[in-house]
């Protein structure tokens, strides 16, 4: 949403100080030159990346415009999530959470949390560590750097539509100097012509090279910068994840593993203690007023 917002008030801004110096919009109306744009544009993006990463950029885009999913009621529905499945392990042992694991969306757990289970990043990381902790044999050293080599192909994986996107606002300022360049051709074809057509020509040729830096700077840079954030947000939620469930395989109480997960949190979601403590041990504690 704060995306939608910020591109609005970039248009508003440039547009709106156009008119203040007496500029006539028709003159920024040039569908040629964004057509020429825009199409190179994307055709730099499919030139450059195979087809996954294209799905990737678009997926990402959408999910900057829906803003970030990771929020302090997430981390709350997280915490409380892992602190019921850690108690039925502590209960039950390891070997009882095996169906769990193996299917998460029949789990009589992981089922009531529809955030996690659309999440599947997170459920493989979480679902596949487990696998493996129930198989045995595996130190908590050698678990952790399993998870830290996960965690790092993830967010290479995550940030390659990031970087494919950087590419194609770098390449923006140059497609409008194209686009500025081909104007003054057709510029130059008219000049034997009156002063008012060669004018407007020019004007058209100018609006390539602003429409270019404009896109840049004002919409696919700052949204290719907003897809980075979201990357880092999911590893960071990883890292909670990890966190938990290497102090738990280390033998701390459920309620013990939860609060290292907590100190994990990024500071500007971070739930407080109370707050944790509640939400995992009352049931009819609403996780959003928690939030609130």
């Amino acid at each position: 949403m704060f995306a939608i917002v910020g591109i609005l008030v970039v248009f508003g801004a440039v547009i709106g100080g156009f008119l203040m110096e007496k500029g006539h919009m028709s003159v920024l109306v040039q569908p040629a030159e964004l057509l020429i744009i825009a199409g190179a544009s994307i055709g730099t993006l499919l030139v450059a990346n195979p087809l996954y990463i294209i799905k990737g950029v678009i997926a990402g885009l959408l999910g900057v415009l829906k803003g970030s999913p990771f929020s302090k009621a997430r981390y709350l529905s997280t915490l409380k999530m892992m602190y019921q499945f850690l108690n039925k392990v502590r209960k039950e042992g390891l070997l009882c959470v095996e169906m769990d694991v193996e299917k998460p969306k029949e789990s009589s757990i992981f089922k009531n949390y529809p955030e996690f289970l659309s999440d599947h990043h997170a459920v493989d990381f979480l679902c596949d560590t487990l696998r493996t902790a129930i198989t045995g044999g595996v130190d908590p050293f050698d678990m952790d750097q399993m998870m830290e080599l996960d965690m790092e192909v993830h967010h290479t994986a995550s940030t390659a539509p990031v970087d494919a996107l950087t590419t194609v606002a770098d390449a923006l300022p140059g497609l409008g100097i194209v686009a500025a360049v081909l104007g003054v051709v057709i510029t130059m074809g008219a000049l034997g012509g009156p002063p008012e057509e060669i004018g407007e020509k020019v004007a058209a040729a100018l609006v390539g090279t602003f429409l270019g830096i404009l896109l840049c700077y004002g919409v696919v840079g700052p949204l290719s910068a907003n897809m980075r954030k979201t990357a880092d947000e999911h590893n960071e939620y990883l890292h909670v994840l990890r966190v938990l469930i290497l102090s738990f395989l280390k033998g701390s109480a459920p309620m013990i593993a939860i609060e290292m997960g907590r100190r994990a949190i990024p500071a500007n979601v971070r739930p407080s203690f109370d707050e944790m403590e509640k939400n995992c041990k009352n049931k009819d504690v609403a996780i959003d007023a928690v939030a609130a």
